[in-house]
């Protein structure tokens, strides 16, 4: 006698193949602060200031690809799912001393030839405001 079989289970689509070699082709900023008296709890506190909580966040090195194109940070969020893995170049600092003046910030140098690649700088400081601390990451 024929055995009787189910019907096999549907299976969603393969998501699409990684392009590789993964160089990214556009570029946004964003800045948060996050005030607690747990530091992790903190940090939490600022990536959702600055619109990425939701976000796998991959910390890279600080070259910028020749051709990538800086895009405002509306128009960057948009493009990211939550889950998603996103590269990024941060910098952070953190104190537990009240009143304690903190700054980090992100410098980036785009070269004139637009085939060369260009620099993001990390930076952070004690006793700095966010103009010095934007002054010395662009040096």
């Amino acid at each position: 006698m024929p055995r009787k079989t189910k019907p096999a289970p549907a299976v969603a689509e393969a998501p699409a193949a990684v392009p590789w070699p993964l160089v990214p082709r556009k570029v946004f900023f964003t800045r948060g602060v996050g005030r607690h008296k747990d530091e992790l709890r903190s940090f939490e506190l600022a990536l959702r200031d600055a619109g990425i909580e939701k976000l796998n966040l991959v910390q890279v090195s600080s070259i910028l690809p020749p051709g990538c194109k800086i895009i405002p940070r509306s128009e960057g969020l948009k493009e990211l799912k939550p889950g998603q893995i996103a590269f990024c170049v941060f910098s952070r600092c953190s104190s537990n001393e009240p009143h304690r003046l903190i700054a980090a910030s992100i410098g980036c140098a785009i070269p004139a030839d637009p085939n060369a690649y260009g620099y993001l700088s990390e930076y952070h400081a004690y006793g700095e405001n966010e103009k010095q601390a934007g002054d010395k990451a662009e040096d």
